[in-house]
């Protein structure tokens, strides 16, 4: 019984699909206003990535090692992380640490 209905909904789908895409090729097809915009678009889109993987092959390294920079600074070779927040800055009191 569960096979029956499983097809079903399967085929349902599959015919959903094709009809989509036969709907969307006779659009391609009929070269309207719609179709030039999702062209332009698609066409943007593309180039826009293609631009992107471009970029980062060329620029990725030279990144990554600003990212990961090795110093004696802070986290990423910046100023230190102090942690220090405006009322305990402002107050001028020293740091508490924990002593044993």
């Amino acid at each position: 019984m569960e096979e029956s209905w499983d097809f079903e909904f399967l085929s349902r789908m599959v015919d959903s699909l094709v009809s989509f895409l036969s709907e969307f090729v006779d659009d391609w097809l009929a070269n309207d206003m719609r179709v030039a915009v999702f062209k332009i678009l698609f066409s943007w889109l593309v180039v826009s990535l293609v631009a992107i993987h471009f970029a980062w092959k060329v620029y990725g390294n030279t990144v990554n090692d600003m990212y990961y920079r090795q110093g004696t600074g802070g986290q990423n070779g910046g100023t230190p992380d102090t942690h220090l927040s405006g009322w305990e800055s402002a107050a001028g009191d020293a740091m508490k640490t924990h002593r044993e």
